[in-house]
């Protein structure tokens, strides 16, 4: 049987993958391109997941989530400089994150912990990270197409493709 968490994970993988294969297709430079000065670059977004990550999930269950040591302001400055800073910032916020999910069982859904001393049920925090997460995974796709245009990698089923892949999937 599938647990709550075995599938959250799961689910997780997946956006943490999507998320890695735009970076493949994209140069350094346009990691850190930005449609208009005050946008966020694709490294302002990871600088700022992994330090929600770390902050959250950093004695997930014995610590507020918004640790006192965070600088949420500086996320969204340009503090990433490189491909190999982006890659190192995006894979110490998952480590975190990956590790504390994993050290949690079923019995562990219910236990009350606090985000900006606001109370949730385990399930509600990992609910509303897992909508944060989604949701930035998804500029970072955006913000990779807009950039590659025709060159752009589908990431799921090309443009085009539906009926043979599901002629595939139902051929199976």
């Amino acid at each position: 049987m599938t647990t709550y968490l075995s599938s959250t994970i799961s689910t997780l993988l997946k956006y943490k993958i999507v998320a890695e294969k735009t970076f493949e297709q994209l140069s350094e430079v346009q990691l850190f391109w930005k449609p208009e000065p005050e946008s966020n670059s694709i490294g302002i977004i990871v600088n700022h997941m992994a330090g929600n990550m770390l902050s959250r999930w950093t004695n997930f269950l014995t610590e507020d989530g918004e640790k006192s040591w965070r600088n949420r302001e500086n996320e969204f400055e340009d503090e990433i400089a490189s491909r190999e800073m982006l890659l190192q910032r995006w894979n110490e916020g998952w480590k975190c994150f990956l590790d504390t999910l994993d050290s949690l069982n079923e019995d562990d859904l219910g236990h009350i912990v606090h985000i900006r001393n606001e109370a949730h049920t385990v399930m509600e925090a990992i609910q509303r990270q897992l909508a944060h997460y989604s949701l930035h995974v998804g500029q970072i796709i955006f913000l990779g197409k807009m950039q590659k245009g025709h060159d752009w990698s589908s990431l799921s089923i090309p443009k085009g493709e539906s009926e043979q892949f599901n002629r595939e999937m139902f051929g199976k």
